[in-house]
């Protein structure tokens, strides 16, 4: 079933040209222009600053000129993750996608619904010419998912609105009024090698079957992640086999915001040695599917052995072979602490999201978060001193503000009469371990009164990602009943 003939139409038309044309994090230059010629073409006003945001106008309906301006923002960008073996190039191939049991799903790929659809909903708002409204701003943001990059260089002054909505949730019936802050930990040396031992055979060692997911929504759910699991395995070989165990190379995780799925690492070791590796391994492996939360029966923790041929060699020196594992193995990883203040809310975080040694030169990136800065500030201080002790060269960056909660917030009052109006129970009020724009935003629009909502979408920043096509339907009902009810006189 195409997209395009899912209903609401309007909705749908713009999420199928979304996913028909490439928007990985940096790359939403084509999107952009695309959407530029759209609104242009209707007649709308349309400008872009120095970040490469996107801020589309629409004026008011005949008679609502004096009603204060409504924010619409999402962004343009999207994470792409691809299972092993499914060739996509995220830069040039359209997103393939189906609908399976109510969903709209991408099987084997990201689908970018996250954060597609509020890029659709503030679209379809533009273009629904039945709507009575004052006047509309779409702010399209790019760079989200790679660093926030367009929130952080969105002109200042921009906004006339002083009330936004944000369209990237993923929980209908929900209505979000804070989330995480975050900074990125960037880990990088370069460690002696040697040239690997007389007698030794070249083995990768992978590890994948894990489910991943959204490092800051999934983190509590104890998912593997793959590259911790790898160095733990590495370490136990080291221990197991001490210094006949010559670490080459590794390589696990593509995005500091996703769970990581695969990592895999060459290795050398006497040949004699290689049953008892694999023995090693095994008992590794049976703990760890017997301990790992398995949410929907999906994952399997699936180890694998192959010969590597490797021109050249050069393992890690041992002592930086100890070293390297030490820290990865040790350095604080998972859920930090929950939140005292919003049951069932993760606080404060971190993943190990992609780490690479080749030829002695190592990097990582872990990505941490926390809804207090504070926290976002000592936990990247912790992660920043085991790999230091190390003796690795760490840089902190990246920081991001945290949306601080209101919930004496006028616009979350009327959002929540008119989805009782509309919907007919009780929303319900949330804050996420994630990290929205709004806290960013609003550091440049001080007094910005802000509420997030959206559709109900499962899996994002992995391959299987969807998005629940009725709650799509819902959220549109909602927006335009919100959009109708805020351009009425108080």
């Amino acid at each position: 079933m195409p997209i395009a003939t899912l209903s609401p139409s309007l909705v749908w038309n713009h999420f199928a040209t979304l996913c028909a044309i490439p928007r990985p994090s940096r790359h939403e230059a084509a999107l952009r222009e695309h959407l530029m010629a759209w609104a242009q073409g209707r007649g709308l006003q349309t400008e872009t600053d120095t970040a490469g945001n996107l801020l589309i106008r629409k004026p008011a309906s005949a008679g609502l000129e004096q009603v204060p301006p409504l924010a619409m923002q999402a962004h343009l960008d999207m994470v792409c993750q691809a299972n092993s073996g499914y060739a996509h190039d995220f830069l040039t191939m359209p997103i393939r996608a189906e609908v399976q049991n109510g969903w709209l799903v991408a099987p084997n790929t990201t689908l970018g619904a996250d954060n597609g659809m509020g890029v659709a909903l503030a679209l379809a708002a533009l273009e629904d010419d039945t709507l009575q409204h004052g006047p509309l701003e779409v702010l399209l943001t790019v760079d989200e998912e790679d660093g926030m990059g367009g929130a952080h260089g969105l002109q200042g002054g921009w906004l006339r609105a002083t009330c936004m909505l944000n369209l990237d949730t993923e929980e209908w019936g929900e209505f979000y009024l804070g989330c995480a802050g975050g900074a990125d930990v960037e880990v990088q040396a370069q460690w002696p090698t040697l040239s690997v031992a007389a007698g030794h055979t070249l083995w990768t060692l992978s590890i994948s079957g894990l489910r991943g997911g959204h490092s800051g929504c999934d983190i509590h759910l104890a998912r593997g992640n793959a590259n911790r699991l790898l160095a733990q395995a590495l370490q136990a070989l080291q221990c197991a086999l001490g210094d006949a165990v010559q670490l080459v190379s590794l390589r696990g995780g593509t995005a500091r915001n996703a769970l990581p799925r695969e990592a895999r690492a060459v290795l050398a070791l006497p040949a004699a040695l290689l049953v008892q590796a694999q023995r090693v391994v095994d008992i590794l492996a049976q703990q760890w599917r017997s301990t790992l939360v398995v949410a929907g029966g999906e994952t399997q923790v699936a180890v694998q052995w192959l010969p590597a041929e490797v021109t050249n060699a050069q393992a890690l020196s041992t002592q930086a072979q100890r070293s390297l594992l030490q820290a990865m193995c040790i350095a604080p990883y998972g859920v930090r602490a929950m939140s005292p203040h919003f049951a069932g809310v993760v606080e404060t975080s971190n993943n190990l999201g992609v780490v690479d040694l080749k030829d002695g030169v190592f990097s990582a990136n872990l990505m941490v978060r926390s809804l207090r800065d504070d926290q976002t500030t000592a936990l990247a201080d912790a992660i920043a001193t085991v790999f230091r002790s190390a003796g690795m060269q760490v840089d902190v960056d990246g920081h991001y503000p945290g949306w601080t909660p209101n919930p004496q917030s006028a616009l979350l009052a009327q959002c929540q009469a008119v989805y009782r109006q509309t919907v007919g129970e009780d929303s319900r009020l949330q804050v996420i371990h994630a990290g929205l724009e709004c806290g960013i935003i609003n550091a440049k629009y001080p007094g910005m009164d802000t509420v997030s909502f959206g559709p109900t979408i499962r899996g994002a920043h992995a391959p299987g990602e969807r998005v629940e096509i009725a709650s799509v339907e819902r959220c549109w009902t909602l927006l335009r009943a919100l959009i109708t009810a805020l351009a009425q006189p108080v």
